[in-house]
This record gives C-alpha cells, structure tokens and sequence, in this order.
C-alpha cells in the first residue's frame, strides 16, 4: 500500500472514531452505566421503560400469521450455527497456533446486552438474543477468514467488496505480477501475527 492510500486510510478511521464520538454524544441523554460488564439503568429510566413494554397478549395479537409460521425456519438455523462455532473454535485452535497468529476474541464480536432492556417482553429478549448471537457469530467468522486470508491468499479482488475485513486494506493489488512474492513474502513477515 503506497503512502497516499496508507493516509487516506488513516483519515477514514479518525472520521469513524469521530463519527462513534458524535453518536455517543447525540445518545448521552440515554442514562445508563456500564460496570463490570453489567448495563444498568437509573430506576426512574427503568421503570419508564417497563411502562413502555407491549405485554404479550398484545404483542401475540399483532405478530402477523406468516412470521409465526417462518418461526420455525428462523430459529431451527441454530443448530447450524453453533455446529459453525464449534467448527470456528476447532480451526483457530489447531490453525492459529500452527501458524502462530494472534487468536481472534469471540468476546468482542458476541455482544448480549438487549436483555437489560426494560421495555422489551422476553420474546423479544429472545428475538435480541438470537440476532446477537447469530450476526456476532458471522463477525467472528469474517474476522477469522480475514486473519486467515491475510496469510494464505493476500490479494485485493479485481470487483469492488462490498463489506471488508479489518485486514483487506493491506491485502496486494489484484494483478500486481511483478512483485507478488517479494510483497508477499514482507507482508507475511510484517503482518500481525
């Protein structure tokens, strides 16, 4: 990566950082605290929130016909789900230590603070509960094959991505012949291991 792309890239992730600022700032009139792990509400923002819960008499009442009956679908996906984290746990275990890269932490993709939400009814805890896990389970997937990728095949696609991993950025310029081993080989020695 030459030096003008290295600083256009380092422009885009001071922009998200100011951009994670603004949101937090336009967000600071939602009162809650985080410690040791645990949200947590002012009991006033608590109780307003648990006034705002649809009871499930109503929130059945409202669930369309068709959502119930794709119900089944929907929640039977996790069975291969976490087949797919086991699968994810085994590869990093045996691969990321025969190649000594850093492990990737699935703590920092799988997120589950919905619950502490007052104004949810526990089947949308549960709703929460399963998007959470199952679109922090495809993070952790994608941040796994990046580190993977970064090691085995480097090289940029000739079509535009539509979503990168953290890595994509220093992969190799799609058709760059003259230079492919040397890049790769200093690319290899210089990545995060």
């Amino acid at each position: 990566m030459n030096d003008k792309i290295r600083e256009i890239v380092e422009e885009i992730e001071a922009m998200k950082l100011k951009l994670a600022e603004e949101i937090a700032q336009h967000e600071s009139h939602i009162s809650y605290e985080i410690k040791n792990g645990y949200v947590t509400f002012e009991e006033e923002v608590l109780e307003k929130q648990k006034e705002n819960m649809k009871n499930l008499l109503t929130w059945f009442r409202e669930v369309p016909l068709l959502h119930f009956l794709a119900a089944p679908l929907i929640y039977g996906m996790v069975i291969p789900a976490i087949l797919f984290d086991i699968i994810l746990f085994v590869y990093q275990q045996v691969v990321f230590r025969i190649f000594k890269f850093t492990f990737i932490k699935r703590s920092d993709y799988m997120l589950f603070d919905h619950h502490y939400l007052g104004y949810l009814n526990p089947i949308e805890k549960l709703n929460c509960l399963y998007c959470s896990y199952f679109n922090g389970l495809m993070l952790y997937a994608s941040a796994i094959s990046g580190r993977s990728e970064l090691y085995f095949c480097p090289i940029k696609h000739a079509k535009k991505v539509i979503s990168q991993h953290k890595y994509y950025d220093d992969f190799l310029s799609y058709g760059d012949v003259e230079e492919y081993q040397k890049k790769l080989k200093e690319l290899r020695d210089n990545s995060e291991k």
